[in-house]
């Protein structure tokens, strides 16, 4: 990712009493004159600072953290996590999706198939990735990888971080809800271990077309959602500006889901987001792999396949204590 620019790193209205603390430490580091005491006492002051506003974000403030452009995107994590990358291209029908990579890799000495989501830094690159919504192609090519990676025995790793699913006339001809549909259910059935990690935006169809899987982690600032709080705003209020009451009404955020069962852990971010420490974020989701693999060693891929069709079936299960509702016999 390179060095941070410290004015990227607090990027929204909620951070900038940490952004303009933070500048004040950056001036006074390179005065020739700096206090070590003065220096002392400001990172403390900023620390304190940066703990009171993290520890009670938003679900929005939450939203906005996974959109920050500053954030660690899945070929990050390759480069932090895996080694030997290689890159496979096209769904063999139409072409070479850039929103959606996927490829081979070693996770230390064990060979992975990996997929995920892929943003752009600047304009140009976001136009090349479309802003990491996947057309038709890119699912296709993400089950022909998965495929193979079943046939040879291989564990997926999938990296989720999309607003979307690309909503384009082109994409809708070419049959987006379809090849959603087709992954969801042929997912279901590969007989090898898939371990998923929302490292940013989990948005909808975009997300689940490579999101069914035997074990769900989510980093602390990420979200994921049947929608995003912008549309869901849209439809309920027809006003934008009523997301942040949105995000709330839709339980997106990683606590929430893990208390709901929809994704079993959450990996705790540096103090501002993934993006003030990739190294340590990208070593976090390495652990939980590593864990995930273990649980798993030795499964009969049959077992793994009716333990994947058990968790989705208990998805939306509740009860309703209705005693205190019904007539008492006379």
């Amino acid at each position: 990712m390179g060095e941070v620019p410290l004015n990227g790193l607090y990027r929204y209205d909620f951070e900038k009493p940490a952004a303009e603390l933070s500048h004040r430490l950056h001036e006074l580091r390179k005065a020739s004159t700096c206090d070590p005491a003065a220096l002392r006492v400001l990172e403390s002051q900023l620390e304190g600072l940066k703990r009171k506003i993290y520890a009670n974000l938003s679900a929005w403030q939450r939203v906005q953290l996974a959109r920050h452009p500053l954030r660690p995107y899945t070929l990050d994590y390759v480069e932090l996590i895996l080694s030997d990358f290689i890159e496979l291209h096209g769904d063999r029908l139409f072409g070479d999706d850039k929103a959606l990579i996927g490829g081979l890799a070693k996770l230390e000495d064990r060979n992975v198939l990996v997929i995920g989501h892929q943003k752009g830094r600047d304009t140009r690159q976001n136009l090349m990735r479309n802003f990491g919504m996947a057309n038709p192609e890119g699912y296709r090519k993400a089950i022909r990888l998965m495929r193979m990676a079943a046939k040879a025995r291989l564990p997926i790793l999938v990296f989720i971080d999309t607003p979307g699913a690309y909503p384009g006339i082109g994409a809708e001809e070419r049959g987006q809800a379809h090849s959603i549909a087709y992954n969801l259910r042929e997912m279901s059935r590969l007989k090898t271990p898939i371990f998923l990690c929302v490292i940013g935006e989990g948005g909808s169809g975009g997300a689940l077309g490579v999101g069914l899987g035997d074990w769900v982690a989510m980093l602390e600032h990420a979200y994921y959602s049947v929608i995003s709080p912008e549309g869901c705003a849209m439809i309920l209020w027809r006003d934008r500006a009523k997301a942040p009451e949105a995000a709330e009404a839709l339980k997106l955020t990683a606590p929430d889901l893990l208390q709901l069962g929809l994704v079993d852990e959450m990996l705790d971010e540096p103090l501002g987001g993934a993006h003030h420490d990739p190294a340590a974020v990208a070593q976090r989701i390495k652990a939980s792999i590593l864990r995930f693999f273990k649980s798993v060693e030795g499964l009969p891929p049959e077992e793994l396949v009716s333990r994947r069709y058990a968790r989705f079936r208990r998805y939306g299960v509740y009860t309703t204590d209705v005693s205190s509702t019904l007539s008492q016999p006379s």
